[in-house]
């Protein structure tokens, strides 16, 4: 009988399944004890804030702001977003901020990154100048870029006056078609950074031996990087990417501080506009139904966040 199994072939092996996220908190239920302090302030600090917002999305509120006065409206407030007029502008904004500031950063960040990753004199000090957009207050780079946008007062406006690019300084903010690009630009300057440390960690973990060996073997520069480079980043550059495009949904100091969403909302992105509804025309259920469709988006990134972050532990486990 064995002889007979064995002349088929070898029998298959089972593979586990992978252990679900229930599960592995219930197996592991007692650790969580050393971490209830934690979850506890997690919970009133961030899960009852969200819950809160989540019901007043359903309520419309009075104009007297007692909160006990409120009106059930249903999902007559979401309906009442997505059916604005503004709400496709303030989207399109909203996408166009988010991928052009996550894309240009991203492929800065990379490429100061392999610059830096070789030696040559100097490299610590480029490497701490490259840092300082990063560290600085985003307050603070946004009351400077204004100044250099400005309009009258500007640097960029002066220069392109004074090289002949103009008859007159350029309306960098002031201008409908050219404000959303000029913030963009100011959020890149920021985030390339960001970018640039996570690549640069994420360069540590080429084996040097592969680059050696695809190098004797005759490929170039790019072919190194592409077939022996990149595949080592693709962990990385996934939870780069998702974190900065969390950042981007959730940036509101640069385009608030720089034009407050102007001139004529031509910078206004989801964030802002939530700001504006709660805080300026005291619609809190608008509001809040606005900032539950933002979160249902974040919590869709956050997903593949999670699902990036633990794709080498199942790999370990299976």
């Amino acid at each position: 009988m064995t002889e007979a199994l064995s002349d088929r072939g070898p029998l298959p092996t089972m593979t586990a399944r992978p252990e679900g996220l229930l599960r592995q908190i219930v197996r592991h239920r007692h650790d969580y004890l050393y971490v209830l302090p934690s979850l506890i302030v997690m919970l009133i600090v961030i899960a009852y804030p969200i819950y809160y917002t989540i019901e007043l999305s359903f309520y419309r509120t009075p104009p007297n702001l007692q909160m006990r006065d409120k009106i059930w409206t249903g999902l007559d407030n979401y309906g009442t977003v997505l059916s604005s007029a503004s709400f496709r502008a303030v989207t399109l904004n909203t996408l166009i901020w988010t991928v052009a500031s996550t894309g240009i950063a991203f492929v800065l960040g990379v490429c100061a990154a392999l610059s830096l990753h070789r030696e040559f004199a100097g490299r610590g000090m480029l490497r701490a100048l490259l840092l300082i957009p990063y560290v600085v207050s985003a307050v603070a780079a946004s009351y400077v870029w204004k100044w250099l946008y400005h309009s009258d007062f500007g640097v960029f406006g002066a220069m392109s006056v004074a090289v002949g690019l103009t008859d007159r300084p350029i309306n960098f903010i002031d201008n409908i078609y050219t404000v959303l690009p000029s913030l963009i630009v100011v959020n890149i300057w920021r985030e390339f950074s960001f970018a640039m440390i996570m690549i640069m960690a994420g360069l540590q973990t080429v084996p040097e031996q592969l680059l050696r060996a695809a190098q004797v073997d005759g490929a170039n520069a790019w072919q190194r990087f592409w077939h022996v480079t990149a595949p080592h980043l693709a962990g990385v550059s996934m939870v780069t990417v998702l974190l900065l495009m969390v950042a981007n949904f959730n940036s509101f100091i640069i385009p608030w501080i720089m034009t407050g969403g102007g001139p004529a909302g031509a910078s206004d992105i989801w964030i802002t506009q939530i700001y504006q509804i709660a805080f300026g025309r005291q619609r809190w259920g608008v509001a809040s139904a606005y900032a539950v469709i933002l979160f249902i988006v974040l919590m869709g990134l956050g997903y593949f966040y999670v699902k990036a972050l633990t794709r080498g532990d199942r790999g370990r486990a299976e």
